[in-house]
């Protein structure tokens, strides 16, 4: 066995009717609360909001509520919200709702209590967040997904620069994630499918990862085959219980795998297609280039590609390792259109022209370089071009 590192400081409360429990850790840390989310009378996940906060005023917390997450949250959305928090004196933030939400409550604790933005402290610049100063952040996820609430990443899209990015700090990690699959119950199908392929992405990249080791193995393997059974089967029952307790138990498995190993190239791909398309959904991007990056990668790490294929397909275990890794661009294909997110890059109106720029994008972010094949340029506008 190789060595590896394994480190995880979020303390988990999983299981069914848990955000009821939702207050008394809020009061471990104080009694001024600020709630993150998505717009409260634009959404189906309304009636949760005042459910938190009814919670929260039973046991005499005081909530501010911010409201102006949206999807690919930017810098700008960011500082209302750090602004709120300063307002209101809060001692704790509360991000519920998906990815979004999560990362915003981060990147708020972080803008709250540190001199200029969110943008002035992403991975590559110094000084990173001072964690003695930083409020505690707990994260409630209404979708199965992102791994947020387990992760030491806040994504950040800079509308000005079409550039999306992220924060990257161990200390970043929440406080406390509440996982109750009843949350998630309300999601709709698009949205199930989309998070549920990162879930995928998450897991099977963390394998490939050069930080992989065996607690990571352990825990990405299963996320995979956990997806592969029962994301078909949530997307085809979406008030199933079962189907979205184990989705659930996926996106946490995978969070935990990433935030110790990480993500490579798709990653990287799938967050240039975000900033310089805002309005595309983060695991659709990814669904449009993984075709490509498993033809482009399959050969350099065949045990992976191979035990991933079997996983989709287990007459391929007739095959040998080198025939069943050669099928799996085919059957990640064939997943996709399961799920229905066979599309490519032309489906989201994306310029012919931009092909090279969205390419040199893809490379901003490290993480092409943590594929067991790494790009060149060249091979990057190649990988943009089979994907459009």
């Amino acid at each position: 066995m190789k060595s590896f590192n394994y480190h995880q400081t979020t303390h988990l409360y999983f299981g069914k009717g848990r955000i009821n429990e939702l207050a008394d850790v809020v009061l471990e840390y104080g009694n001024k609360a600020l709630l993150v989310t998505t717009p409260e009378h634009e959404t189906a996940l309304g009636q949760l909001y005042d459910k938190a906060k009814k919670i929260l005023a039973e046991k005499n917390i005081e909530v501010a509520h911010f409201d102006g997450v949206i999807p690919n949250p930017t810098v700008n959305i960011i500082t209302a919200g750090a602004e709120m928090a300063m307002k209101n004196e809060v001692d704790v933030i509360i991000g519920l709702g998906g990815g979004s939400s999560m990362d915003t409550a981060k990147a708020i604790s972080v803008e709250a209590t540190h001199d200029g933005t969110s943008w002035d402290y992403l991975f590559y610049k110094t000084p990173q967040p001072d964690p003695s100063k930083l409020l505690p952040v707990i994260a409630i996820p209404t979708t199965s997904g992102t791994g947020s609430h387990v992760t030491q990443v806040a994504v950040i899209s800079n509308s000005e620069y079409r550039d999306k990015s992220a924060m990257f700090n161990k200390v970043l990690y929440p406080k406390v994630a509440i996982v109750d699959p009843e949350l998630v119950l309300s999601t709709p199908k698009i949205v199930t499918a989309t998070t549920g392929f990162d879930v995928f992405c998450h897991a099977f990249e963390s394998t490939i990862n050069p930080g992989n080791g065996a607690y990571v193995d352990l825990l990405a393997w299963k996320a995979v085959s956990i997806v592969t059974e029962y994301l078909p089967k949530a997307l085809a029952d979406l008030n199933n219980i079962e189907n979205r307790e184990k989705m659930a138990w996926a996106d946490t498995l995978a969070g935990l795998s990433i935030a110790n190993a990480g993500v490579t190239l798709p990653h990287g791909m799938g967050m240039a297609i975000g900033g310089m398309y805002p309005q595309v959904p983060h695991a659709e991007a990814l669904a449009m280039i993984y075709p490509a990056f498993a033809e482009f990668t399959w050969e350099s790490a065949i045990p992976q590609f191979a035990k991933l294929a079997r996983i989709l397909n287990p007459d391929l275990h007739k095959q040998s390792e080198r025939n069943a890794a050669s099928q799996s661009p085919s059957e990640i294909r064939k997943f996709l259109k399961t799920i229905g997110l066979d599309k490519k890059l032309k489906d989201i109106n994306m310029p012919e022209n931009e092909i090279e720029a969205l390419a040199k994008q893809s490379m901003m972010l490290p993480d092409y370089k943590n594929n067991p094949r790494v790009a060149t340029e060249e091979e990057m506008v190649e990988l943009v071009k089979n994907s459009y």
